[in-house]
């Protein structure tokens, strides 16, 4: 681990200590997706993912959690790739300016790709910390990798902005959308791209949301994507 992971990671342990006392709530997610869209790229050759992730909330702002999702796109592009799942971890702390009704959040999540590589091959495993602002149904949040980017060679350094809404129009439905834009370091430009998503959703009192949403990108363009989603929270 480097040293500028070791002081993150000791950083966010000394806020989980320190944060031992509260109240800490444990929550998650289950999901069949007709494609996992990861910052308007398919994941999966437009295919169905599998998603599950667990999350564990303090009191006090403190949060950690895991995710995964079935994949293809390593093995898409070099058949002597075997990793078929990603795996993410993530560790932060979120709250809000008093009154102000503005929230924040910060952390730091690794993106992990397990399986055999041939010989030679940057991996994809990646680490980002995050920064994010949200105000009514308005987000924010800034993502900056200190490990090169899906392995992409020479790309630490690479940035993504995402700004999101999500806005209840009646009770249980709910207008989703998203613009985003990923710069890719070492890349003179020519791999950054924007990205953007419009969609709704329907909220069930047992648990189960169902969202369907349009996707599309200016990297692998035109590529309108129609997704639809099944999740259930408990």
């Amino acid at each position: 681990m480097s040293s500028r992971l070791t002081v993150a990671s000791g950083v966010l342990t000394l806020g989980l200590l320190a944060a031992s006392a509260a109240h800490a709530e444990v929550s998650g997610t289950l999901t069949l997706t007709s494609d996992y869209l990861f910052r308007g790229i398919t994941q999966t050759d437009e295919k169905p993912a599998l998603q599950g992730g667990l999350e564990w909330a303090h009191d006090s702002g403190v949060y950690a959690g895991a995710w995964g999702s079935s994949i293809s796109w390593l093995s898409d592009s070099d058949p002597d790739i075997s990793s078929q799942v990603e795996l993410d971890a993530y560790l932060g702390i979120r709250g809000d300016f008093g009154d102000s009704g503005v929230g924040w959040d910060v952390g730091a999540v690794h993106y992990w790709y397990p399986g055999s590589y041939p010989a030679g091959f940057n991996k994809a495993d990646t680490t980002e910390l995050y920064a994010g602002l949200s105000w009514s149904v308005l987000g924010a949040k800034y993502s900056y990798a200190v490990t090169d980017l899906f392995g992409i060679p020479d790309s630490d350094g690479s940035s993504n902005l995402d700004v999101t809404v999500g806005w209840e129009f009646v009770p249980g439905w709910s207008f989703n959308g998203a613009v985003g834009k990923q710069w890719v370091a070492g890349t003179a430009g020519t791999a950054t791209y924007a990205f953007w998503s419009a969609g709704v959703s329907k909220a069930f009192d047992n648990g189960f949301d169902l969202a369907l949403a349009w996707n599309d990108n200016d990297l692998i363009g035109p590529d309108e994507t129609i997704t639809f989603a099944v999740t259930k929270s408990f």
